[in-house]
């Protein structure tokens, strides 16, 4: 059997022909996809729109884990033995996932030996951005921080062709990413803005 290059690999398409149990389930903006504490049963991959995963402390602090876009799995935890969510997902925009069961992703991660490549280069990728965002926390200024931000939700630097033009983002969300407050988000954003780095036009456009 000829082998599949990763490079050309076309998850979307293989999830649409292998035969795989899977539902399409439509979110809103701002709807929460599953919960902190849930049972985690399946995985899901984005066809359209965004997700953010987050999670809260005890005193209801919350951290943004990861942004997430089209052609990213999440809730693969459940495929490492996790038997409840460690973290919340909610939508960010309009959202189209693919929503797998747990015992069909594992058949045919063991069966598909190119879509078992491509999750597994998934999964090293995304460990791979963990480190990175804990590098920027912990050395980076909170300007850097934010363009960092800014260039991950527009997908620069990724197989994706770049989102110039992203859905409204709130400042309090940004400030919950970068670790700082709204109005030192308002202050680096008016100086981005000035710098011709972004530009308000319906939602908000990128420029790298």
């Amino acid at each position: 059997m000829k082998r599949i290059e990763l490079s050309n690999f076309d998850a979307q398409a293989f999830l649409d022909s292998a035969g795989l149990a899977r539902k399409i389930v439509e979110f809103k903006k701002n709807q929460v996809i599953y919960s902190q504490g849930d049972p985690a049963h399946n995985v899901l991959y984005i066809q359209q729109g965004g997700v953010k995963l987050c999670v809260v402390n005890k005193m209801g602090k919350e951290a943004v884990v990861a942004m997430l876009g089209p052609r990213d799995f999440f809730g693969e935890g459940c495929l490492a033995g996790q038997s409840k969510r460690i973290g919340t997902a909610i939508a960010i925009a309009p959202t189209k996932s693919l929503v797998i069961e747990r015992g069909e992703m594992i058949r045919v991660l063991h069966g598909e030996h190119a879509f078992s490549d491509r999750f597994i280069s998934h999964m090293l990728s995304r460990n791979i951005r963990i480190e990175e965002d804990l590098v920027d926390q912990l050395f980076n200024s909170t300007e850097k921080r934010l363009a960092r931000a800014l260039l991950l939700l527009a997908r620069y630097g990724t197989e994706d062709h770049p989102q110039k033009v992203l859905p409204k983002l709130s400042q309090e969300m940004l400030a919950t990413m970068v670790g700082t407050s709204r109005s030192r988000i308002n202050l680096f954003m008016n100086k981005f803005r000035k710098l011709g780095f972004i530009k308000y036009n319906g939602g908000l456009q990128i420029n790298s």
